[in-house]
């Protein structure tokens, strides 16, 4: 077991309803594996919370004053990479899962989750996993449905270009490079095999490769690539 397993997460908590953030707050503190160790009520104030804390996470909503939430998750992941950002929020909206997730949030949750659904979305997120509510992975399977590959021989693109015909960066192919973009939206295997009709060992060993070509040592590293490199 290593340290990080043997002692409590450290949380900050963020919501600017005060009832909200003060349930929140109560309701992990009484989980054994969890230590809230500070709460915001605005963007700006989680910054310094999490600047002062050093914690593991924090726990996010979207629509707060000051600084929203997708601007303190940007600034968040810039300054503190190794805080992992939950988003916690009543918005499903794909314009916000996709803002969000491209802001480097590691986690989104609607607030109807109970607070074991939390608690394990918090360890899962310190641990580099990605985690969507069921609301938000259908969000997205549905903006994602929108995107079609043209068959070959349509006269579509190169293989080794993108849409716009430019070829794409490291060797990447078109399917590698379109897999890429479906992990930076969040999705999972399961789900990106669903969405392009393949099996999940075949998604598998494209991500592999793609972790190869572009240098990645994981799916965050490969995210924030897709990101650098207008992929997503």
């Amino acid at each position: 077991m290593s340290a990080q397993d043997a002692r409590p997460l450290r949380i900050v908590v963020a919501d600017d309803q005060a009832s909200v953030r003060e349930g929140l707050v109560l309701m992990l503190d009484l989980l054994p594996d969890i230590d809230v160790v500070g709460s915001a009520a605005d963007g700006r104030q989680a910054l310094d919370r999490v600047a002062e804390q050093h914690p593991d996470a924090i726990l996010l909503d979207l629509h707060m004053p000051v600084l929203d939430g997708t601007e303190a998750t940007r600034q968040l992941t810039a300054d503190h990479p190794e805080v992992a950002v939950v988003v916690l929020t009543t918005y499903a909206d794909d314009t916000s899962v996709l803002e969000t997730l491209r802001a480097g949030a590691r986690a989104y949750l609607t607030k109807d989750a109970d607070r074991l659904h939390i608690a394990r979305t918090l360890h899962s997120a310190v641990a580099g996993l990605s985690v969507l509510d069921p609301r938000v992975q259908a969000t997205l399977l549905a903006a994602a449905s929108a995107a079609t590959t043209p068959p070959p021989g349509s006269g579509g693109p190169p293989p080794g270009s993108g849409a716009d015909g430019q070829p794409l960066p490291d060797g990447l192919t078109r399917r590698e490079a379109e897999i890429l973009a479906l992990m930076a939206r969040g999705m999972t295997n399961a789900e990106i095999a669903a969405a392009l009709f393949l099996s999940g060992n075949t998604v598998k060993t494209h991500i592999n490769r793609v972790f190869t070509k572009t240098g990645s040592r994981d799916r965050v590293a490969a995210i924030r690539y897709a990101h650098d490199h207008g992929l997503d």
